[in-house]
């Protein structure tokens, strides 16, 4: 196997939700990897910083503010990465936000504001990316960042659960509806991370009892870090994964498979 398979030289990608967490883990996975990076989130003083340590570390990065619930939002990013870097080849739909609150106390609004950032964005930044992809011809990746609660259930978690399900579903049409485009559309399932995910309840991880539970619900026995879910998005980005699509793929330290 060469190591050109996992290349994005010459390889334009924007990730959304960039500015913290896994979002800028997988940013500057991509860049590490030689592609050229569009880094966007509502916070643009997030996305610098990603955008800067890209540079600081020899790659070529901007920041973009941008909000997926906003189509035009999503179709203006997608124009600047092209209009910077010459053409759109990965994106990342990477932006979320988290509810840990029971199912009976979930306000219409609550419940609403989660499916329109984590499913309905979601789509937002993979129709504006397919859309560019189609009219180049030259294919591309998709690539969304989904969670090992779309695929089994979390206490208290509902909202977040039944849209990252929704986002999977839309990966397997989307890989079908696109393949004759050559535009691939895959999903990365994340388990327990240590990552700033915004809305979440980050004092979970830092409660010793709560740690001891997912370490002993995990077969690996430990949260994964950050950088980890890089190394899965540049597989799924680069030509090492050419016939792969339609996939969610957990990175979860086997927390699936108890």
């Amino acid at each position: 196997m060469s190591q050109t398979w996992f290349s994005l030289a010459n390889k334009s990608a924007v990730v959304t939700g960039a500015g913290r967490g896994l979002g800028r883990a997988i940013a500057a996975g991509l860049a590490g990897a030689g592609a050229r990076v569009v880094a966007c989130a509502r916070t643009l003083s997030e996305c610098e910083e990603t955008a800067a340590l890209i540079r600081d570390r020899g790659g070529a990065a901007i920041a973009v503010h941008a909000d997926v619930v906003s189509r035009q939002d999503c179709k203006a990013v997608v124009e600047e990465a092209v209009q910077r870097f010459g053409s759109l080849d990965i994106m990342v739909c990477n932006a979320a936000v988290g509810l840990r609150k029971d199912a009976v106390e979930t306000t219409e609004s609550e419940w609403q504001r989660i499916l329109d950032i984590d499913l309905t964005g979601c789509f937002n930044a993979a129709q504006a990316a397919g859309r560019q992809m189609i009219a180049q011809g030259s294919g591309g990746s998709i690539i969304v960042t989904s969670s090992n609660a779309s695929l089994v259930g979390f206490q208290s978690l509902t909202a977040y659960c039944a849209a990252k399900g929704g986002a999977d579903a839309m990966v397997r049409a989307l890989a079908i509806e696109w393949a004759r485009h050559k535009i691939r559309v895959n999903a990365i399932a994340p388990g327990w991370m240590v990552h700033a995910m915004r809305d979440t309840a980050g004092a979970r991880l830092s409660d010793s009892r709560i740690r001891e539970e997912i370490d002993r619900m995990t077969p690996m026995a430990r949260c994964g870090e950050d950088d980890e879910i890089a190394g899965p998005a540049v597989f799924l980005a680069s030509p090492a994964s050419s016939f792969i699509t339609g996939v969610v793929l957990p990175v979860d330290g086997g927390y699936c498979a108890m």
